[in-house]
Order: C-alpha cells, then structure tokens, then sequence
C-alpha cells in the first residue's frame, strides 16, 4: 500500500483543516511501547482490513509497533472479554463492530463483561453499507415494488443470512418490520453461502456486505434494490438507500475503536485525535473508499453517544427479530 509521509508540521495543518484539535500536541508519554488492538473475529474481513490499516499508519508515526491481534471464539465475546480484563495502561484496545459491541449484548445475556461499564470508546472509524439483492427472476426493481410483490406472494419469499443473530439477519428483519415486507428467514453459515443461495434458487433475497456483491452485480446473477446504510453508497450511486423510503432507516456496519474502563482520558484522547490524524491521510482515505466506507472519525465523546444508540438499535432489532438468546 502506498504511504504518505508528512512532517508534524503538515500533519497539524491538516489536522487544523479538518476540525482536529489536539492531535499533535504535547499528551500524554503514550504508546510507551507495543499497543495491541483486539480484533475477536476470524482475520481478513473488511473491519480487520480498516484496522490494520490504521494500526500501520500509527505505528509509522508514533515510533511503536500498532499489532492487532486476532482471537476469536464464541462469536466475538472471547476477544472481546480479553480486552475487558486487559489493564487499562493504554497497552489494549478493542475493533468493535456491531457483532461484539451492540449484538452479542442483546443475544447473549450471560455474558462476562458489560459493554457500557467495562469499555469507554475512543472513536468511530468508519460505516460500512450493506445491501438488499434479489433473484434477477422477480419482477422488481425498487424497495416498494418488492414490499408489494412479497405481500402479493405471501408465504412464497425466503431470504438468506448468514446465521440467527448475524448482522445481515437483524438488518433483514429491521427492514420487514419497517415495510411489511413478507419473506421467511433461512439462515446459512458464512456469508458468501447467502449469495449462492440465490444463484441456487433456494432464496430469493438476502442482505449481504457490499464488498463481496460486485462480480454477482456485474453478470446480472443479483439485482441490487437498496443500500441499507443511512445514505447511497459511492460503489453502488446508483442504487437507493432504503431511508429513502424509510426514513431515517439506518442498518450498515461501522468499526470502533474501544479502551478498557479505567483507562487515562488522557490516553483515549491522544489515540482518538491520533486515529483521525490516519484516517484524513489521502492514501488511506481512497484504501477506505476501494472497502465502500464513509469515513468518520469522530472524537471519543461523539463515539459514546454514537455507541448508545448502536446498542439500542440492534437490541430492538434481536427483539423484532425473535432470535433466541444464546
């Protein structure tokens, strides 16, 4: 990957452009050595990648080696009480998604650790959409004419997840409980298993990450009819986002960066104006762009309320749903 090296000079000015106080003044002696970033799922989705690319670009600037390392198990919730009971010395951080910070909480009741108690965030990276897509053979080309063909056909519509509780799974159901849309969840293991689903006739829709869906979009084997974060999507211009016809409707993944409770303000701050400082880089602004994230890049105040809200949207969604807790 291409880097760009500024001067502390030109990263400021950049920094001041972007609305970014404090990135690159005097702070706290922090990292004072290797800095780990728990990632709790399986490496090399589009939330891993989005990590390391930062993890890179603070180690490169900060003098000290950025790791993120992967543990995974019991759908997130190993990596994610590691980083818990790790010390709060600024050595341990968290990538949170949707999955281990606002879904596992509503599924899994007896968890070990509370998110809202045992974590501060630090920033909201970026958000990822995700969209709807359907069998080429149904009749639609729109969310309405969907809703309306599905409740023409009731009974006769399947849709695909990646599993109950998956985020594809509550997106879906969010979207029926919006609409009215009729078709009976059928849930797979893995993601791409959704797609070929559709290709094998089994389902006739499903909610899938947008990275995986362009060489199905370009022989015409799905049809995108909605993106289902809060705006359209710069891969997919094209396609609507489903708050057009619903608004306010926001059900697209993001990445969070989050430090166990009882770390030092000081410490929270310094890697949230550091990781804004990344991701206002050119090169790693288009990497993110190549992903389909938007880029935001908020401060550690903003990312709690932004977190609060993500937790309680996905547990109406478990609740919509009827997923059994697990």
């Amino acid at each position: 990957m291409a880097s760009i090296t500024l001067c502390r000079r030109g990263l400021a000015s950049l920094a001041a452009a972007l609305g970014i106080t404090g990135a690159v003044s005097a702070q706290p002696a922090w990292p004072r050595g290797p800095v780990r970033f728990i990632f709790p799922f399986t490496p090399g989705s589009a939330v891993d990648v989005v990590a390391r690319l930062v993890a890179q670009d603070l180690a490169e600037r900060l003098g000290q080696p950025f790791i993120v390392e992967s543990r995974t198990g019991a759908g997130g919730a190993i990596g994610t009480e590691a980083a818990a009971r790790a010390r709060p010395d600024g050595d341990t951080f968290l990538v949170g998604s949707p999955g281990n910070m606002a879904i596992n909480p509503a599924m899994m009741p007896n968890l070990p650790f509370d998110v809202s108690r045992d974590f501060s965030a630090v920033t909201h990276l970026v958000t990822f959409p995700q969209v709807l897509v359907i069998a080429p053979s149904l009749p639609a080309r729109t969310l309405p004419e969907l809703v309306a063909y599905s409740k023409a056909n009731a009974g006769r519509l399947n849709y695909a997840s990646s599993g109950v509780g998956a985020t594809n799974h509550l997106a879906m159901e969010m979207l029926r409980a919006a609409t009215g849309l009729e078709a009976t969840h059928v849930p797979y293991r893995g993601g791409l298993v959704t797609v070929q689903a559709i290709l094998s006739n089994d389902v006739q829709m499903c909610v899938e990450g947008i990275l995986t869906l362009p060489p199905f979009l370009a022989e015409n084997k799905v049809r995108a009819i909605a993106v289902t974060g809060a705006a359209r999507s710069h891969l997919l211009p094209d396609v609507p986002a489903v708050a057009e016809t619903v608004p306010g409707f926001d059900a697209g993944a993001w990445v969070m960066f989050f430090a166990p409770a009882g770390t030092p303000p000081a410490i929270i701050e310094k890697l949230s104006a550091e990781t804004r400082i990344s991701l206002a880089k050119p090169a790693i602004r288009a990497r993110l762009a190549e992903l389909g994230a938007t880029v935001t890049g908020t401060t550690a105040e903003e990312a709690a309320t932004i977190h609060r809200a993500e937790l309680a949207k996905w547990r109406r969604a478990v609740e919509v749903s009827g997923a059994a807790a697990r």
